[in-house]
């Protein structure tokens, strides 16, 4: 059952004033409004467990994560950095419900804060939710669809300055490559291909530098030819 507008402040504002007043790095266990959300959590990865197909798991997350926006609201705007599970775990259920953009608002705040993963998470998590992001470009691709090239831009900025192995930035600048080649239909020319295939280029030129094997050497070949053919028909 939905929360109404008051329960949804009152958690909102108990959830900033807690978060405020815990330390940074320090547990927010104790906190009324987290164990409160932790209890509800602990009931969520139940139904979850229950079911079986990750598109099934997806969906319920979607249906589920309006029960933490009071409390994530409270804590992104008031937090000081303290370690909280919560906030962490409704970043990944963001990523897998496909709210790729509310995921990574929270991503902001966590890898601002350096909030630690739950230790059943071998990534870190900069490298986590450079690769969420990457990973679900590139399935939307393959599959014929699209993804917001700002989404993954914002990613690759949030995690700038983080570590994690090549191959896994690799795989974003491949993504962020293939996002802006698909911007182009070679049956339909339109103003801003060449931009975006110069984009793609320079993406998947930089993929190919950190993972030779990336699987990007293609693609690079396909925007170099593209190019070419609108240079060749450019007027002299």
């Amino acid at each position: 059952m939905a929360m109404s507008p008051a329960k949804r402040h009152f958690l909102r504002v108990t959830a900033a004033q807690e978060a405020a007043a815990t330390a940074p790095e320090q547990p927010m266990d104790g906190s009324g409004a987290y164990e409160l959300q932790m209890a509800q959590l602990h009931q969520h990865y139940q139904q979850l467990k229950g079911v079986q197909s990750a598109q099934g798991k997806a969906e319920l997350k979607a249906k589920i994560l309006p029960d933490y926006a009071p409390y994530i609201a409270g804590v992104l705007a008031s937090g000081q950095g303290a370690q909280d599970e919560v906030v962490t775990t409704v970043m990944l259920w963001r990523f897998d419900a496909g709210d790729y953009a509310g995921g990574l608002e929270v991503a902001a705040y966590v890898l601002a804060h350096g909030l630690k993963m739950p230790d059943r998470f071998e990534r870190t998590t900069g490298c986590l939710v450079a690769e969420e992001i990457a990973e679900a470009a590139l399935k939307a691709i393959k599959a014929g669809g699209s993804f917001d090239l700002g989404t993954l831009a914002e990613a690759d900025r949030l995690t700038a300055g983080h570590d994690m192995p090549d191959e896994v930035r690799a795989k974003l600048m491949l993504a962020m490559g293939r996002v802006a080649a698909a911007l182009v239909n070679p049956e339909q020319p339109a103003d801003g291909d060449v931009h975006s295939l110069e984009v793609a280029r320079h993406f998947l030129t930089r993929a190919l530098e950190l993972h030779p094997k990336c699987g990007g050497k293609r693609d690079l070949e396909l925007v170099d030819r593209q190019l070419k053919k609108h240079a060749e028909q450019k007027p002299s």
